[in-house]
């Protein structure tokens, strides 16, 4: 998974692997399709009304973003392992927790970066106010972060586990 420590970001070799296979995809033959697209739509003639030539263009933009992103994001990885099952909340776990210690009030999430974010679970950012309150807390233990309107909430750690997704 990902560990963030300044502007290092730790992955695992397969979610280092999973990345650069979608970098190499955006570079090469995504950048031949959406360059098909914007040629054909510009073949249409007048391109102030033309909806489809502004479409490409505007995915091209994402695309392109998306290309300066992944190049950071893989100039400054590091790969190492996965987090240890060892009980202690860190980037790359799936977290359960308890809210002001009601054990009917849980919310279990994935604690890594937005590279991770999918359908199956929640994920929050290791830098999320929840993210940094409960990092480095061990199961059992309490943990606080705070809220949008400045006060404080309380969370206990029930289970972290490392992400097998």
């Amino acid at each position: 998974m990902t560990q963030t420590s300044e502007n290092v970001t730790w992955l695992t070799q397969e979610a280092y692997n999973q990345l650069r296979a979608e970098l190499e995809y955006l570079s090469g033959p995504a950048r031949t399709e959406i360059a098909a697209k914007i040629a054909a739509a510009r073949e249409e003639g007048d391109l102030r009304e033309n909806g489809g030539y502004h479409a490409a263009k505007e995915e091209q933009g994402k695309q392109e973003l998306r290309v300066r992103q992944l190049t950071q994001l893989l100039e400054t990885a590091k790969v190492g392992e996965a987090p240890a099952a060892d009980g202690v909340v860190a980037p790359g776990m799936v977290v359960t927790i308890a809210f002001d210690g009601d054990e009917d009030d849980t919310l279990t999430f994935l604690l890594a970066s937005r590279e991770y974010a999918s359908e199956e679970i929640e994920t929050y950012s290791p830098q999320s106010p929840l993210g940094t309150g409960v990092n480095g807390k061990r199961i059992g233990e309490d943990a606080q972060y705070e809220l949008p309107n400045g006060k404080l909430a309380s969370v206990k750690i029930l289970e972290a586990k490392p992400y097998q997704g």
